[in-house]
């Protein structure tokens, strides 16, 4: 599906419209009553904590990039930590259709290479902020939020979960050979998943990381 690209304004930044219609809204007003769309605001403090990172995003920069006042903001997501915990929730929605690519995968291996397929076209696309929220998240991680280490757990897990459910049925239909242990596979995947968030920073070949995959896919 080919997406049509949407500039915003406030951040400078390009967003699928697959990602952005949903938060653009006719007539909303954003002043110091409370009446805006909080998803769209939200979907906007996501893009600039994905970025710059949580601690180089600075509270005029969330305010410029929402179009709120001071006031609005605290009223709303209390504080700047209560704000990216959400955000990072909200970045968790959007990447589920992603995630579907595994849970409803025709086989293993058509799965694994359908979502790595995606994951990298996302990670090196030059519109878009590099990497992944969530891995970025736990590259800067030094809050003593539970909530925020939980949040993030719970992400790992239920990626690793979903790539572990695919290996199985793989298994149970012949597809991927039974002797292979699927736990350390799908630890395999997950961890590939986050170092191709990583390596996307430093390099523009997609064709290693295709290559990589491929790879990976042929040990199966």
């Amino acid at each position: 599906m080919e997406l049509d690209w949407n500039h915003n304004k406030n951040t400078g930044l390009f967003v699928p419209e697959i990602l952005y219609c949903s938060y653009r809204e006719e007539g909303v007003t954003i002043g110091r009553t409370k009446e805006f769309d909080k998803e769209r605001v939200l979907h906007e403090a996501m893009l600039v904590f994905w970025e710059k990172g949580y601690e180089a995003t600075s509270i005029p920069d969330l305010l410029k990039a929402m179009g709120l006042s001071r006031s609005s903001l605290y009223e709303t997501f209390a504080d700047k930590q209560t704000l990216y915990v959400e955000a990072i929730h909200h970045y968790k929605k959007i990447g589920q259709n992603k995630r579907n690519l595994l849970v409803n995968a025709p086989s293993a291996k058509v799965g694994i290479r359908q979502y790595f397929d995606q994951h990298i076209t996302s990670a090196f696309n030059e519109d878009l902020p590099k990497g992944c929220l969530i891995t970025n998240a736990t590259i800067d991680m030094d809050s003593p939020d539970e909530e925020l280490r939980k949040l993030i757990r719970d992400r790992f897990e239920g990626l690793e979960q979903s790539f572990y459910e695919l290996l199985h049925k793989g298994q149970q239909t012949g597809e991927i050979d039974p002797k292979k242990d699927i736990k350390v596979l799908s630890h395999l995947l997950l961890n590939l998943n986050h170092s191709i968030n990583v390596i996307c920073k430093v390099k523009s070949d997609k064709k290693v990381v295709h290559d990589m995959i491929n790879t990976v896919i042929e040990m199966l």
